[in-house]
């Protein structure tokens, strides 16, 4: 049905660059013509809510430990009403930002307007999350780069905000509610087809680093209560005696590195160019990594979505990782393998210490690992990259997919919520469907990189989700 929407009748000209035409009977106005802000302080006994670039403003326990932990005292937190529009004031040139569905406290460093009677809740949040109006928060904030953008309201209140007549708002709300839902599952199915082959992939990993290539073979008692059984022609190992600790910090030398990042898919280069996410303000904390070296996160363990990985150019990573350098490139190989596998289980809960999920160094260099022959240590390599080649290709393949519909639908978003397609006929064709509960989205983003920011740690600095 989309591909039959046509333009509206007649336009005119919007004045503003970035809007361009829009319907001729539509109103247009300044953001500060349709919003007050609100300065209502917590009163008391309000569940918190938080904003997700993916989506908007959410209950703080729907987060699933990705934001920030709140202060001790929300006395200072402010009060949001249903229908309320919130931006975060750093934040809001990527995205976060929404129209609120609840009624709650968030803190008092976002920006909480009350909304106009001329503006229906549903629609202001599909089109004040669009991409095209979030380009106009980025041009609404003052900052060094786009590192640290702070909203500077007497620019926001200028935006320029089209206006279909009220009737019209719920014609298009209810349009893109239903594409939303068609999509949504679409992406919901995807994401379990994606699941299933990276199991599928751990599977593989996991057997080959645990119990070798030969399903015959004899098995022995490792010794190790967490470890259990493995072949019987296996050593047993401590950490310490095939890798070493490295911790050679880049100081004023951090220009001479390529910034790298701890992810899902492995330790991925940053673009300080186009930065993505929260920055220290100076790298002179971060540590140097070589080609091989395995980066491990040993804190805050269960939470972080990955815990290690293996560097496969030079480069610097926050001081708060440990980094460990392996004389033989093929065990750093094996290792990087069997913990990444050891990851997805979150295996290394025996020997995690405090409130952070802490395994300290010497900890960990006294963990006791099974390691194969030379020979067959590099056979596994080789087989276990010949598997998982295929299953690697259709993942990327099916994230490709992933990544173009919800290009489709934030192209589709903005056309119709700016009146470049005229959705009026189509909502009112549209089919009644029973209301279901849907999953929420993930809140990473597609590719599955963590966000940079300070945090405190054992070390300096952390790299965690915002």
């Amino acid at each position: 049905m989309t591909q039959d929407l046509k333009p509206y009748p007649a336009y005119k000209d919007s004045r503003a660059p970035w809007l361009g035409q829009v319907p001729e009977h539509w109103a247009q106005l300044a953001l500060w013509t349709v919003s007050t802000r609100r300065a209502e302080r917590n009163p008391g006994n309000l569940p918190l809510l938080s904003v997700f670039l993916n989506l908007g403003v959410i209950p703080y326990e729907q987060g699933g430990g990705q934001v920030h932990a709140p202060s001790i005292d929300l006395s200072s937190y402010q009060l949001v009403q249903p229908g309320d529009f919130v931006l975060n004031n750093q934040q809001a040139w990527r995205g976060s930002v929404g129209v609120s569905r609840y009624r709650g406290i968030i803190s008092p460093a976002y920006i909480v307007l009350r909304l106009s009677t001329r503006l229906e809740a549903s629609f202001a949040n599909y089109l004040m999350r669009s991409p095209r109006m979030v380009d106009q928060f980025v041009v609404a904030s003052k900052g060094v780069g786009d590192i640290q953008r702070q909203i500077y309201w007497p620019y926001l209140r200028l935006v320029q905000v089209p206006l279909p007549p009220l009737p019209e708002q719920a014609a298009i709300v209810r349009f893109l509610d239903h594409y939303d839902h068609l999509i949504r599952r679409y992406l919901r199915a995807k994401r379990k087809l994606i699941a299933l082959l990276n199991e599928q992939k751990q599977a593989i990993i996991h057997r080959a680093v645990t119990r070798g290539l030969d399903p015959s073979v004899r098995l022995k008692p490792s010794g190790v209560e967490w470890l259990g059984d493995i072949p019987e022609h296996w050593e047993v190992v401590p950490n310490r005696s095939l890798m070493s600790p490295r911790k050679q910090i880049v100081g004023d030398r951090s220009g001479e590195f390529t910034l790298l990042s701890l992810t899902l898919r492995g330790i991925v280069p940053r673009d300080l160019d186009n930065p993505q996410g929260k920055f220290p303000s100076d790298f002179a904390t971060y540590q140097v990594v070589e080609p091989a070296d395995l980066v491990f996160c040993l804190f805050d363990m269960d939470e972080t979505p990955r815990t290690v990985g293996m560097a496969t150019v030079r480069g610097m990573v926050t001081g708060a990782y440990t980094v460990f350098h392996c004389s033989d490139p093929d065990t750093a190989r094996f290792l990087h393998l069997f913990y990444e596998s050891l990851d997805e289980l979150k295996g290394l809960r025996p020997f995690y210490t405090g409130l952070r999920k802490v395994v300290r160094t010497s900890t960990f260099l006294s963990i006791r690992v099974a390691i194969p022959p030379k020979n067959e240590l590099s056979q596994i390599l080789s087989l276990v990259a010949l598997e998982i080649t295929e299953l690697e290709t259709a993942i990327g393949r099916v994230q490709r997919e992933i990544n173009l519909v919800r290009e489709y639908r934030a192209r589709l978003i903005v056309d119709v919520v700016t009146g470049k397609l005229d959705v009026r006929e189509a909502s009112a064709n549209l089919p009644e469907e029973p209301e279901e509960t849907e999953e929420l989205e993930e809140a990473e983003s597609a590719d599955g990189e963590f966000e940079d920011e300070e945090a405190e740690s054992e070390a300096d600095t952390a790299e965690v989700l915002v």
